[in-house]
């Protein structure tokens, strides 16, 4: 969440650490600061709110010097004004801290009975004071005092100091939160040294990265060969460099107005990236990595995840009882440990889904799978992630970098790689045959075009979504309905809406509406319906009939031949989201295509449950307008489309 950069170059390193919180932001904050060492004297500059105003602050107060630090600080201890922003610092050291440090009341106590003065509300500060007592009980050998601070420290943090007095050095460690070591050659041969959250942060600036390992901690120099990295027993590792990689590349807005605009935009291209990298052309098949099970053997899929990535995970429960036979568990990832799950090595595996692959809920649960012996995947977007370095096998989404705290194609990334892994284990299971998971291959492939199709007047005054955005951004209360695999899309479109329009809005089951939320309906509560036209439709129909005649202003999601039939039927539609129908696109697939989907044996349909692809392909496509009309009420609204209040991109804390 908070976000931590630190830098040691032969050039001022001011303007580059505010480039680099920049390139922060995408983790949510609410303050934000930098303190470099100007002649062996640590000068410090804060702000509350966003990193603008610390910008203007920097206008004023120039800092200068060649080693420094900066932060992004997202509040849990201590409210979100300037005396609590980071980097904490006195004469001694100043700290940058990401986390959490759980025992800080019983360690403040401690400090302040030695007579030491705390001018914050944070548990951050409590690592200030305790580095800067150990560093004078150690005649200031830096090493020893860090050797000494970190086993006091309980709890999930990354953090990284500087001290007065000692340029071109800066200590750092880990311990749950990410933190990486980074490493350039300058414009004149001169290397330099940096501290990142994550790879991103660093984008731009290393060339060269070293990813630290929890319980590391490492002293950073500008040359890699006068750095040190010590492991957990204290004991020094080599750098283990790796290049850059390519996704924290190129994170400019383009041509749009912010990122979530531009991400949304990129997943028709997106989708044909990833169904490349997971689809054999020449046997028509999807491809994974090597699993250290087989499909066979498996009787339980455990799924866990958090926000959207769950919404993904229930579709992908849907898909996996449906199509290959197998149990699926889906947990809250916050949830799972306060329970008691049972787990069974042997016939259960474990997936955590997460796009940053830092989630600490996440961590935490697939920690759970892992003691009780469970072969673990990580579908994650950056495969150097901790959660993907803690799996037995990584799928990673190749949903490139996403900005936008709203995930948009992330969450449409892993649909789809979810669908892969889908048919792979329905065709080894024998549920779906070669044919028929052939035929399923080709119809995926036809999503980038349809998702292409639905973008083609995003933005544009004459969008099929304005009417119904201008009705949703009037409201104060909204529901979304879906039944079967759109059920999840209707509650990623209910989360969407909140996280970035900040309008009250729930998802229901369709058929769950006579149960209670009807109640709520009157003409001031828009309904919106994400209803292709399938298997549930009419059933969905007559939940809309229902909401209808109580007076709810209906938004109808659906295919053109959905909508008619809700017109021919008689509800009342206040505003209506025409999609490409997929069944008439799979329609006009060649002859032999046809001819393969016909030759479907009894048995594999029985398998099948006599479910098509449709129920594959809809909630990948119908997450689109989900997007589009949180994107627009947003915009309608005037809140931040990337940065919603309280809300950040990665959650590194419990």
């Amino acid at each position: 969440m908070c976000g931590i950069i630190g830098m040691i170059d032969a050039k001022p390193v001011a303007l580059p650490l505010l480039a680099a919180l920049r390139r922060l932001e995408y983790r949510g904050y609410d303050s934000a600061g930098m303190a470099t060492l100007n002649e062996g004297r640590i000068e410090r500059r804060r702000s509350e709110g966003k990193i603008v105003r610390l910008e203007k602050v920097l206008q004023k107060e120039p800092l200068f010097g060649t080693t420094g630090i900066g932060h992004t600080r997202w509040a849990t201890h201590g409210a979100p004004v300037e005396k609590n922003a980071h980097p904490h610092a006195n004469g001694t050291l100043a700290v940058v801290h990401n986390g959490i440090i759980e025992n800080f009341a019983s360690l403040r106590k401690e400090l302040e009975e030695e007579g030491r003065r705390f001018e914050s509300e944070t548990d951050s500060e409590v690592i200030v004071h305790l580095l800067t007592r150990e560093v004078e009980r150690n005649d200031g050998d830096l090493a020893l005092a860090c050797r000494e601070v970190l086993p006091r420290l309980k709890g999930m943090f990354a953090l990284v100091a500087m001290f007065a007095g000692k340029e071109g050095l800066l200590f750092g460690a880990r311990c749950g939160s990410p933190l990486v070591l980074g490493f350039s050659d300058g414009d004149k041969g001169e290397s330099v040294g940096y501290f990142g959250s994550d790879a991103l942060s660093l984008s731009g600036l290393a060339e060269r990265i070293v990813y630290l390992h929890d319980g590391e901690w490492a002293l950073l120099r500008a040359r890699e060969e006068d750095s040190q990295l010590f492991d957990a027993n204290n004991a020094p590792r080599g750098l283990s460099l790796q290049p850059m990689p390519v996704m924290a590349v190129a994170l400019g807005k383009g041509n749009h107005r912010h990122f979530m605009e531009k991400e949304i935009v990129e997943q028709p291209s997106v989708w044909s990236d990833v169904l490349s990298a997971r689809l054999d052309p020449a046997t028509r098949r999807p491809r994974l990595p090597a699993l250290p099970f087989l499909f066979r053997d498996i009787s339980t899929l455990h799924m866990t995840a958090c926000g959207t990535a769950y919404y993904a995970a229930l579709v992908a429960k849907y898909w996996l009882e449906a199509f290959a036979g197998i149990a699926v568990e889906v947990d809250v990832a916050s949830e799972l440990r306060y329970r008691a799950p049972v787990l069974r090595s042997g016939d259960q595996v474990a997936m955590c889904v997460s796009q940053s692959g830092e989630t600490m809920d996440s961590l935490e649960a697939l920690r759970l799978y892992r003691k009780a012996g469970l072969k673990t995947i990580a579908l994650v977007n950056v495969e150097q992630s901790s959660i993907a370095r803690l799996c037995d096998v990584v799928l990673p989404t190749h949903a490139g970098p996403e900005i936008g705290v709203a995930s948009t194609k992330a969450f449409t990334t892993q649909l789809l790689t979810l669908a892969c892994f889908t048919l792979t284990a329905a065709n080894e299971r024998g549920w779906l045959s070669n044919e028929q998971t052939s035929s399923f291959v080709e119809a995926l492939t036809c999503l980038p075009g349809l998702a292409a199709r639905c973008l083609e007047k995003f933005g544009a005054s004459e969008s099929q979504f304005a009417e119904a955005a201008q009705l949703l951004a009037r409201a104060h209360d909204v529901l979304y309905l879906g039944r079967g695999v759109s059920y999840p899309i209707a509650l990623e479109g209910a989360l969407k809406i909140k996280e970035i329009s900040y309008i009250h809005a729930e998802g229901y089951a369709a058929g769950e509406m006579k149960h209670g939320p009807i109640a709520l309906v009157d003409d001031s509560v828009p309904i919106l319906a994400v209803a292709p036209y399938d298997r549930w439709f009419a059933k969905t129909l007559s939940n809309l009939h229902e909401v209808a005649s109580r007076g709810a202003k209906v938004i109808l999601v659906s295919s053109a031949r959905g909508v008619a039939a809700a017109d021919e039927g008689g509800v009342a539609l206040a505003a209506r989201v025409v999609l490409p129908d997929c069944e008439e696109v799979l329609a006009k697939r060649t002859d032999a295509d046809k001819s393969s989907e016909e030759n479907k044996t009894k048995e594999g349909e029985e398998n099948a449950r006599g479910w098509s692809v449709l129920e594959m392909m809809h909630p990948i496509l119908y997450s689109l307008p989900v997007q589009i009309l949180a994107h627009d009420v947003a915009l309608l609204k005037g809140t931040d489309v990337d940065q919603p209040r309280n809300l950040a991109k990665s959650v590194t804390v419990e």
